[in-house]
């Protein structure tokens, strides 16, 4: 690769981690009120959290990879990292990036050969990979406000009892999704 295209690259990605905030996954939890499951991220350098409501099968991919638990037979999310190894392709980073009606967005971001791809994705198999693959997790900070902004003009949810009941959380409350 030029120095120019990698000088390119690195301005790109200053660019982005600006506008964006590292989190990690702080668990996965059956959501209360609707009994769906949930995936809490959480910002590596402050407080806030940003729930990601799920389906089973996503959830459950998430789980077995937090609790460790390695199926039989590769599960989706595996084979997806299997390929792209054997394609020599290197997922870097994972962006939550959109949020529009109420639906979140996510791009996956990956090098091969020094040329960076990315691929649409949604959150949660974007975030089964990310863990997969042990690549940082980051959320555009517009989508963070955004879903700040759309959960306080919720009339079902209370946005302040949901983050303070999230960030009230401990370890032994995130345990509480079965499979």
């Amino acid at each position: 690769m030029s120095d120019s295209a990698q000088q390119l690259r690195d301005s790109i990605a200053s660019e982005n981690t600006r506008e964006e905030i590292e989190v990690r996954i702080r668990g996965l939890m059956m959501d209360p009120v609707t009994n769906m499951p949930m995936v809490v991220l959480k910002d590596v350098n402050g407080d806030d959290v940003l729930p990601i409501w799920v389906g089973i099968f996503e959830a459950n991919a998430i789980a077995l990879e937090i609790e460790k638990n390695a199926p039989p037979r590769p599960m989706t999310h595996d084979l997806m990292r299997n390929l792209l190894r054997s394609l020599d392709v290197r997922v870097t980073r994972v962006v939550i990036s959109e949020l529009k009606d109420d639906t979140f967005f996510a791009i996956l971001w990956m090098e091969r050969n020094g040329e960076v791809l990315t691929m649409d994705a949604r959150p949660s198999d974007a975030l089964a990979l990310a863990m997969r693959t042990d690549c940082p997790i980051y959320v555009n900070r517009t989508v963070m406000d955004a879903a700040r902004a759309g959960q306080k003009g919720s009339r079902d949810v209370n946005s302040d009892e949901l983050r303070r009941w999230l960030e009230g959380l401990g370890d032994d409350d995130m345990g509480q999704y079965k499979m």
